[in-house]
């Protein structure tokens, strides 16, 4: 046995014995030796799981859809999907001498970090949820991502499953030549438009540079749309949702019902790529159903926490994320107060100009009466909302305890929104506020 893997493996054990996380034994693994994810003997199936929004959820769906049709699966759940996160995971399910014991490994990978460990991890399926502009100053243009992602695709021969409804994604069914490619799609809802607000990189043909046309937009620049001169968008859908029940959080997909585990057209996407990977696999649908029907969303997505009245925490990272939580917020019933965490540190993205294109202004609605802004940076986010007409209603609550605490005294339903670094602190904070209530 290596000793540097008895030595990572016995870390992971000590911090897990004591109930911590972290991916200490991925940092040590990789700094004692580079190579040390290529030495994994993976199994039959290596299912990545990568895009802008919606990863952490959709690939802890296909884990567990795949674990209810009876495979052993191992995968980073909580999102930690960076190459120490992965490494960190791989060496805690790994026998003595690197072979990871599962019959499938399910990962979620950045979209920055994808092309480090994409061939030492040899995946035969990869799962692509969309494209989106994201932290400009850690992420660059979203175009230096996706110009990756083609050289990466371009050789590789296994399963490649892509959001059919992003014209962004669908370029790498276009550079994949040895891939066998399936798409997704959802058909058109009642809350589809035929005329999009929001910021969108989908506008232009990647082909030839025209503008592209849509029949119906889902949100962004997801949506139905082809190339009037070129086809590009004429797709064949390996699997297409229809029928979407907002009422019901139902839709239907190959002539059966299914329930969604949230009631949003994002969570609608997230179920339609894990059908379409099972379908791929020849799995049976209805675990994945099951999954759909039992599902829980934790690690801050929709993530509800039983303050004086009921608290909901979601990430935000991206004006079109930011978009979909806003939405959804409004989506519920009755008065509502808000906080909004806004951090800038690295792996948020110290430019938060973002949040200029993000559409606040959608919170100047009569339900909303108060926002309470906190983070490293309050008073950006309070002078974005005064320029929607909404310092009447706008407080600086910059310690977190502070702001949580005022939600719960306020004894009104409530929603937090958080950035990346602030999450975790803040989902402490409601935890034991919480537990003030169950003593």
């Amino acid at each position: 046995m290596d000793i540097r893997l008895r030595l990572v493996k016995r870390i992971h054990s000590i911090l897990a014995g004591a109930g911590r996380g972290g991916s200490l034994p991925g940092v040590l693994a990789l700094k004692m030796d580079p190579k040390f994810i290529e030495k994994m003997q993976m199994p039959e199936h290596v299912i990545l799981v990568s895009g802008t929004n919606g990863k952490t959820t959709t690939s802890n769906l296909i884990a567990e859809s795949l674990r209810q049709s009876g495979m052993k699966v191992v995968n980073n759940h909580r999102g930690d999907n960076l190459n120490v996160g992965i490494a960190t995971t791989l060496a805690a399910n790994c026998d003595d001498h690197y072979h990871v014991i599962g019959d499938a490994v399910v990962l979620e990978v950045d979209e920055l970090t994808l092309y480090r460990q994409f061939h030492a991890l040899h995946p035969t399926a990869l799962v692509i949820t969309n494209f989106f502009r994201d932290q400009l100053d850690r992420a660059g243009e979203m175009e230096t991502i996706i110009r990756k992602m083609i050289e990466l695709v371009k050789d590789f021969e296994g399963d490649l499953i892509l959001n059919g409804d992003d014209p962004n994604v669908l370029r790498l069914g276009d550079a994949a030549e040895k891939a066998r490619v399936h798409y997704f799609s959802v058909n058109e809802t009642l809350r589809s438009r035929t005329i999009s607000d929001e910021a969108g990189e989908g506008k232009f043909c990647p082909r030839c540079g025209r503008p592209l046309s849509y029949s119906y937009y889902q949100y962004s620049h997801i949506g139905r749309f082809h190339c009037p001169y070129d086809g590009f968008g004429e797709i064949t859908p390996d699997l297409t949702v229809t029928n979407v029940d907002f009422d019901h959080a139902a839709f239907e997909a190959q002539g059966k019902i299914y329930h969604s585990f949230v009631n949003s057209i994002y969570g609608v996407y997230n179920c339609a790529s894990v059908l379409c990977l099972m379908n791929v696999m020849g799995r049976d649908l209805s675990a994945a159903d099951t999954v759909f029907r039992n599902y829980v969303l934790k690690e801050g997505r929709n993530e509800v926490f039983q303050l004086s009245r009921p608290c909901t925490i979601n990430l935000i990272k991206n004006p079109t994320g930011a978009n979909e939580v806003m939405k959804f917020i409004l989506g519920q019933p009755g008065d509502k107060n808000i906080c909004i965490f806004l951090n800038d540190n690295d792996q948020d993205g110290h430019d938060v100009s973002w949040i200029w294109d993000a559409h606040f202004e959608r919170l100047n609605d009569p339900s909303v009466k108060t926002i309470v802004c906190s983070g490293t940076r309050p008073y950006d986010m309070a002078l974005r909302l005064k320029y929607e007409g909404l310092e009447d209603r706008v407080m600086v609550i910059e310690n977190a305890r502070d702001a949580i605490r005022w939600l719960d005294e306020a004894n009104l339903e409530s929603h937090v929104i958080s950035t990346y670094t602030a999450l975790h602190s803040t989902r402490a904070v409601l935890r034991k506020q919480e537990g003030r209530h169950h003593k």
